[in-house]
């Protein structure tokens, strides 16, 4: 497993959302890129950057305090939030972004996910958000109808090789991940599976890694890092 310590940008501030509601937020920092730099210092790999106004309203938000957060670490980073088109996505591997998720986009236009894969291979992911078991797109703000399982696999099909799972109930809640239906995902794709929402301790993590006895996947933490519940360097540690 490696952990994906998450920024979420909101006007141009570091923020965590409960369950995806734009108006309950916290603020944690007004400085991003040093949010980003005190993470590649405790010894992440991998950082998850999602510009929350950019799903909320369909187009980058976020663009130029993401490519300094590229450009003063040594964090892999993936960003995912407003990516409608093809020229949204060269804009952020052009400025180093190691992996760009598609959401809505992903489910609203499929051939746009062929043509991303086609371009950019294993530099596309798609973000799956869940609320009682089926998708939801637009910044958590709409719900779809369509099942999860199904449209994973078609996005399976599409090329794609990586997808990260968030179920938005237990986002930001702390409670812990959605276990069965991660569960359900590993068994019943090939695709790397990158967890998100409610890891709060170092015992979800354990759950996740029970999970996982025949590939890795990973493991995205956002607010117990802000609030102390999950030290990062200790994560780290025992997903090695």
């Amino acid at each position: 497993m490696y952990i994906l310590p998450a920024i979420d940008l909101k006007n141009n501030k570091c923020v965590r959302l409960l369950q995806g509601d734009f108006d309950r937020e916290t603020v944690y920092s007004d400085n991003p890129v040093e949010v980003g730099k005190s993470f590649d210092k405790a010894g992440a790999n991998w950082l998850h950057v999602v510009d929350l106004d950019g799903a909320y309203y369909g187009k980058r938000h976020h663009t130029k305090i993401i490519k300094e957060i590229i450009s003063n670490t040594n964090l892999k980073v993936e960003i995912g939030g407003g990516i409608r088109t093809i020229e949204d996505v060269e804009t952020y591997i052009s400025a180093g972004a190691s992996r760009v998720i598609l959401g809505t986009a992903a489910h609203e236009k499929p051939d746009f996910i062929r043509e991303a894969v086609n371009q950019f291979g294993e530099k596309i992911a798609v973000g799956i958000d869940a609320l009682a078991g089926k998708v939801s797109i637009k910044g958590w703000t709409e719900q779809t109808g369509t099942p999860v399982l199904e449209f994973t696999k078609s996005v399976g099909a599409s090329g794609v090789k990586t997808i990260i799972y968030t179920d938005i109930a237990v986002d930001g809640m702390l409670t812990g991940p959605d276990l069965k239906t991660l569960k359900a995902l590993l068994e019943e794709t090939e695709l790397d599976i990158i967890a998100s929402g409610g890891v709060a301790s170092l015992s979800h993590i354990g759950q996740l890694l029970e999970l996982t006895p025949r590939r890795p996947i990973g493991c995205i933490i956002g607010k117990a890092i802000y609030t102390g519940a999950i030290n990062l360097e200790e994560a780290i540690k025992i997903t090695k």
